[in-house]
Formats: C-alpha cells, sequence, structure tokens
C-alpha cells in the first residue's frame, strides 16, 4: 500500500464518490478510514471515533467479528466464485437460502433470490411485482406507490419510487407510472397534524384517495421502510403500516416491505415489519445480512408469490433478471456465518435497550439546544436530530452549519452522517452503554459549535 503522503497527494483527484460532488472532493479531499475495530473507526491520523453510522446503516456485528471473516476466508480458498444462475449452484447458496428463510420465517416469507445489494433488491422486487400479476393475468398492473421522504436505493426502479427529490431530478424522466403519498412526519406534512395517530389516518385517507385516482386494477405494488431511514428517522405511528397492508390487501396490490436498513435487528425486533405486526408479500434486504463484510442483498418472497410462481405452466414464470454476483459463494458463506452470529449475540435485544438509551440522551440534547428542532427514535438503534435555524419557522440550518456541527461531533470522538439538516445515527447493533455515552457527548460539542 502507498504510503501516507502518497495517498494524501492522490486522495480526491481521481475517484469520484458516491453522494457528493465530484469538484467538491477534489476542493475538500474526504477523510481516510484506515482501519476498524469494534465499533470504532480510525482515519489516516491516528484519530479514532465510535462509528454511530455503522458505516452505511450496514455494519450490524461491528468490525471485529472473526467468524464471519474466517468464514469469507475459508471460502475464498474453496470456490471464490461461480455463476448461480439457472442451471448450476453452490453449496454456501444452498445453506444460505435455508438460513435466511428460516429467519423471516415469522415475517411469512417462504423463498429468497439473492442480489449484489439493497438498490439490487428494490429493483428485483419491483420487477417480479408486475410479472406477479401479469401470470395471474392482470398485465395492466404495472404502476408503483411509495412514500414521500422513503428511500429505496439509486437503480432507475429505486430512484423512481424513492421520496426524496435529490435521487430524482437530475435523472428524469425517470420510471413511469411512480406515485407518492405523504410520509408519516409528524414534524413536516402538508396537514399541519402533530399526532402521529392522526396523521395515519389521513395519510391513509390520500393513499384511497390516490388509488382509486390511478384506478386500483392498474396499481402493481404499494413499497414503504418500516421506519424511514436516510429520509431522516421517520418513525410512523404503530398503526401506520397495518394501515397500509389493509389498503393493499383489498385493493390487490402487493405490499412491499424495504428492511435494507430495518432488517436483521436495527428496530429492536428481526425485521421492522415483525416490529409492527405486519406481513409482506416480499422483503427486500441487504446490510445487515453480512454485517456488510460481502455485498449481498435479497428479495424474500412470501408464499402467495411463491405459489404463483412455481405453479404457472405458461413458460412466463422463468425469472429473467439476475446478477452476475447473486448468491456468489463467497458471500453466501458470510450471510450463513453472519446470521448464526446474529442470532447468538441476540443484537435486536441489545439494539433496543441501546437504541432506547441513545433516544433518551437525544432527547436531553434536544432540550438543551435551539438548533435541535426534532429528535427522532425510539425504536432500536435508528436516530435523529433535525437542525433548524429558527425554531418556531422550522427553517433548516444552514448547510455549511450543519458541516459544522459535524466536523466538531467528529473530531470529539464520533462519526455521524449528514441526511439534509439532520443528524443521522445507526451504530454497530454491538454497541456498550459507554459507547452511547460517547456519542452524547459528542454530539453535545458538536451542537455547541454553532
Amino acid at each position: 500500500m502507498k504510503d501516507l503522503d502518497e495517498l494524501n497527494a492522490l486522495n480526491g483527484q481521481q475517484l469520484w464518490q458516491p453522494m457528493g460532488h465530484p469538484g467538491d472532493t477534489r476542493a475538500n479531499p474526504p477523510v481516510i478510514i484506515t482501519r476498524a475495530e469494534g465499533v470504532n473507526i480510525f482515519d489516516a491520523d491516528g484519530h479514532g471515533v465510535v462509528d454511530a453510522v455503522g458505516g452505511l446503516w450496514c455494519a450490524n456485528l461491528g468490525y471485529s467479528n472473526d467468524v464471519v471473516k474466517q468464514a469469507v476466508a475459508d471460502q475464498m480458498q474453496v470456490l471464490p466464485y461461480y455463476s448461480a444462475f439457472a442451471g448450476t449452484t453452490n453449496p454456501t447458496a444452498i445453506e444460505a437460502a435455508e438460513a435466511v428463510v428460516n429467519f423471516f420465517a415469522d415475517d411469512g416469507m417462504e423463498r429468497v433470490f439473492f442480489t449484489s445489494g439493497g438498490s439490487d433488491s428494490v429493483d428485483t422486487a419491483l420487477r417480479m411485482a408486475r410479472q406477479y400479476h401479469r401470470l395471474r393475468g392482470e398485465p395492466q398492473r404495472t404502476k408503483f406507490l411509495s412514500l414521500k421522504k422513503g428511500y429505496h436505493g439509486t437503480h432507475w426502479g429505486g430512484a423512481s419510487v424513492n421520496g426524496n427529490n435529490r435521487f430524482r431530478i437530475g435523472y428524469e424522466p425517470l420510471l413511469p407510472g411512480c406515485f407518492h403519498i405523504p410520509a408519516p412526519y409528524t414534524y413536516r406534512n402538508p396537514f399541519d397534524e402533530t399526532d402521529p395517530a392522526a396523521l395515519a389516518q389521513k395519510i391513509a385517507k390520500v393513499m384511497e384517495d390516490e388509488i382509486a385516482f390511478q384506478d386500483p386494477s392498474t396499481i402493481a405494488a404499494f413499497i414503504m421502510e418500516p421506519i424511514l431511514g436516510a429520509g431522516g428517522v421517520i418513525v410512523p405511528d404503530p398503526s401506520f403500516m397495518g394501515l397500509m397492508r389493509d389498503i393493499c390487501d383489498r385493493h390487490g396490490i402487493l405490499f412491499i416491505a424495504d428492511e435494507v436498513i430495518c432488517g436483521f435487528g436495527r428496530t429492536g425486533d428481526w425485521s421492522g415489519s415483525r416490529h409492527w405486526g405486519v406481513k409482506p408479500d416480499m422483503m427486500t434486504c441487504a446490510k445487515g445480512i453480512t454485517s456488510a463484510y460481502f455485498p449481498v442483498g435479497a428479495v424474500m418472497i412470501g408464499g402467495k408469490m411463491a405459489e404463483v410462481f412455481e405453479s404457472n405452466q405458461s413458460g412466463e414464470g422463468s425469472i429473467w433478471t439476475g446478477y452476475t454476483y447473486s448468491a456468489h459463494p463467497v458471500g453466501m458463506a458470510a450471510v450463513t456465518a453472519c446470521l448464526s452470529e446474529t442470532l447468538r449475540l441476540d443484537t435486536k435485544t441489545n439494539a433496543a435497550a441501546m437504541g432506547d438509551a441513545l433516544f433518551a440522551g437525544l432527547q436531553r440534547l434536544g432540550d438543551d439546544f435551539d438548533i435541535v428542532g426534532d429528535v427522532r427514535g425510539g425504536h432500536g438503534l435508528m436516530c435523529g436530530l433535525e437542525l433548524v435555524g429558527d425554531t418556531d419557522a422550522k427553517t433548516p440550518l444552514d448547510p455549511a452549519l450543519v458541516k459544522r456541527v459535524h466536523k466538531a461531533t467528529y473530531d470529539a470522538g464520533t462519526m455521524v452522517r449528514i441526511g439534509g439538516n439532520n443528524l443521522l445515527m445507526s451504530p454497530p447493533l454491538i454497541l456498550t452503554q459507554a459507547d452511547v455515552d460517547t456519542i452524547l457527548a459528542s454530539l453535545r460539542t458538536g451542537l455547541a459549535a454553532v
């Protein structure tokens, strides 16, 4: 590896990074993260911090799980790759499929289709939804509904159902037939409704109205995150997801739960759907499925859909989509090891307890700092602070000041993530109370820097 001086000279000059401006990267080279241990990351200057972002909502087991690392290393020696397209498979794929289906059996999932990541999974689920209706004799069901502020990756289909316009505007026109309804966002919504249950009912009415306007017989699926992550950790009322499920059922619309962030214990339950007591028709997964030690995603398929595909005799039931790295043998070894460790460590229970502690501390910070307009969380290790310049007007804090808070927090010992005027937190699920205390102390320093 090149020495530090060489790396600094090259940093930001040739590599275009996701979610950033290439010119800004050249002018302001990013922090170089050189190693990680437990829940801590270390930069090229040797500065160590608690990673309250968990990589990117994904390092659920932290960075030092030797069981998963060894599974990856061992599989590299035996079968580093072979195609899993129809006609061939591999032992680790068979084992991983059993493990992940068993993991989500209580959610009604019976089959799995492996992908390379979350965006792949969303696009695949949207395709499967259209194909399902076609196989049932309703090819006109091609439209999709989703929530504003929802995040579903950056592939063409995922960007089309995304509910944040910064992922859309520069790439329009996107997939036709995608329509959005208001998010269950009590701090900002078109109804000025602050009661979560009342807001859920109002959004349900909008959903029904939009379905009637579009014609229910034209809608293939509705997709939502059980807790909206990248959109600002927006926590719906406990009734909300069930209301959406019931509406979909009444109109023959498939329900897709995007569990890419929420799945595998982050909400304090093994899935966000289970957290709210809902069984979807499909679930999209990634991130925590390997603790990000290897890029893997999955689409989980419920029994109703599985029966339609598997019993089809028309010749149109084949799944003509997939990825070079679908069911990659090394990735599959990582999946099985990660799920075993996830269950052994009972990360959902720790996520619930540490999430409560973190949320309570963030609420105290909200009381102490006027720039904190809203504190969101309370359901596992997903939390957010919305920063404002004017509390009464809810004016978003100037981006330069948000960056100042972010840097001061990092310098004080914690990495958090900027999402617009939000500071987002999704730390590893092995977090300890001492780590929570570090996060809160660092944020206090960061907020005081404005």
